[in-house]
This record gives C-alpha cells, sequence and structure tokens, in this order.
C-alpha cells in the first residue's frame, strides 16, 4: 500500500486518541548516528502535552539501561524485544525467558561463527559485548540477497534473525519489538490501549511496530523509504524529513494539533 504523508493523519484526525509514542531509535530519533538538541526539545514539548515516550530498539541492554535511566522517558525495551528498562527501576525486566545466559551467549556466538564462515567480512558490532539476548554484527554494504541468504542461515540452525540500518541480528525466534511492546503495554503501562500507541521506526527490525492488527497508529520517518520493498509490514504514515528530523516534525504536528 502507498505510504500516506503524515499530514494526512493529522488532518483527518486519526491521532485524537493518542496516549504514548513507542518509538525506534537509531535511525529514527539520531541524526546521523548522534541525538540532537531538537530531540530533547521535542521529548519536553511531547512530555508537557501528555504524550509520553517509550523507546523499542534493537540496541543492546548495557546502552540501554544508561538512556532509560537519563533521557526524560518512560522505559526502553533493549535488543529488540530482549528486555525492558523501567525509568522507575534499577532492575532489567527479561521479557524473553532465558534459563541460562551464558550458555545462550556462546550459542550465539557458534551460529556468528557459522555466518562468519561464509561471510569473512561481517564484523561483530561495539556494542555485542554488552549484550544478553542477541548478537550483533554491524550492517556495513550487505545486500538484500545477502541478508535475505544470512536471514535463511539463521533460521536453518534454529535462530531467529532481523536488521536494522545499522545492525544485524541473531536472535531468539520470537523475540520481537511488537511481542515485547504488547507485553510491556500489559504489564506495566495496561491504562494504554495498543490502539491508543504511536509506533515509530524507521528499517525492517521495525516492521512487526508497523503490524495495523496491533497497531493500528503508525509512522515511519522518511528514511524508511529505502526499505520499502524489504517491510513486512509497512506503516500508515511517513514523515518528510527522515532520522531524528522526522521524529521532530512528527512531534511538532502533534503538540501543534492537541494546541489547535
Amino acid at each position: 500500500m502507498p505510504f500516506a504523508p503524515i499530514e494526512q493523519g493529522i488532518t483527518n484526525n486519526c491521532f485524537k486518541n493518542l496516549r504514548l509514542i513507542a518509538s525506534d531509535m537509531d535511525g529514527t530519533l539520531t541524526q546521523q548516528g548522534k541525538f540532537r538538541a531538537k530531540l530533547f526539545q521535542a521529548f519536553e514539548d511531547l512530555s508537557t502535552a501528555n504524550l509520553p515516550v517509550l523507546i523499542v530498539t534493537g540496541r543492546s541492554a548495557g546502552w540501554v539501561s544508561g538512556l532509560a535511566t537519563y533521557l526524560p522517558i518512560v522505559g526502553a525495551i533493549a535488543e529488540n524485544g530482549g528486555l525492558f528498562y523501567p525509568t522507575d527501576s534499577d532492575h532489567a525486566i527479561a521479557l524473553t525467558p532465558i534459563p541460562d545466559l551464558i550458555a545462550h551467549r556462546q550459542q550465539l556466538e557458534v551460529a556468528y561463527q557459522q555466518l562468519k564462515s561464509e561471510f569473512p567480512d561481517i564484523q561483530e558490532s561495539t556494542d555485542n559485548r554488552f549484550r544478553l539476548t542477541d548478537w550483533t554484527f554491524d550492517n556495513h554494504n550487505l545486500t538484500p540477497p545477502q541478508l535475505k541468504h544470512l536471514g535463511n542461515l539463521c533460521h536453518s540452525m534454529g535462530w531467529g534473525f532481523t536488521y536494522s540500518s545499522v545492525q544485524c541480528h541473531i536472535k531468539p525466534v520470537s523475540q520481537d519489538k511488537a511481542t515485547a511492546l504488547m507485553q510491556v503495554l500489559g504489564d506495566y503501562f495496561p491504562q494504554y490501549t495498543p490502539e491508543q500507541v504511536l509506533t515509530v521506526g524507521d528499517s525492517p527490525n521495525d516492521a512487526s511496530l508497523f503490524n495495523p492488527q496491533l497497531f493500528p497508529l503508525s509512522v515511519g520517518v522518511a528514511n524508511v523509504l529505502d526499505y520499502a520493498n524489504e517491510l513486512s509490514y509497512q506503516p500508515a504514515y511517513v514523515t518528510k524529513k527522515g532520522e531524528g528530523e522526522g521524529f521532530c516534525e512528527l512531534a511538532q504536528y502533534l503538540t501543534n494539533s492537541l494546541d489547535s
């Protein structure tokens, strides 16, 4: 289906019941890999408008635990659904049951080495050492056919596979962002229904968040168009601007519509 511009959703008052924003991070909140001052202002504006932000990212447990502490958000889901970090707790909530983390990591490394035997140029991601539930390597110059083959290899070994604009993830088969978000909503934010949640993303690992049967309200920042043919689900709306600028564009539309 074609991507509808975000203005159409605003004009049609589609976000009138919105209560929570669940957003990807890399390529969605970042601009060229960094947080910009505009983003922090957008967070503040959304908070003032009573629209809290929950981050749903593929980044590692170690990185996300710090972000959940310092950013003005209500929590963060890490590792594409592996763990949840509430802002009011010092402890991570495991969303994927893993009885033996040490053995789990060893098994992930075996799978990675198997992939590396066929793709010797792939390199472990810098944040992989801070991970618990998945294993990542950089998504540098991998073509769609190569990514598909990597996914098939993972599936043949009993693992799931997904990728973003920055990383490829070897993960438990059932672990994805939408499953985790639904669990977190039910357990920690029961005051919000999925119909009141706006999901935002930019990459194939965000596709489950675009599933209209789970989350009718979804937005892709403009760079999601780069993956239009690789998404299992597409967002309902798309911004004009890409990356963090697109999220700030969305935030401005939302806060302005509430003021009017």
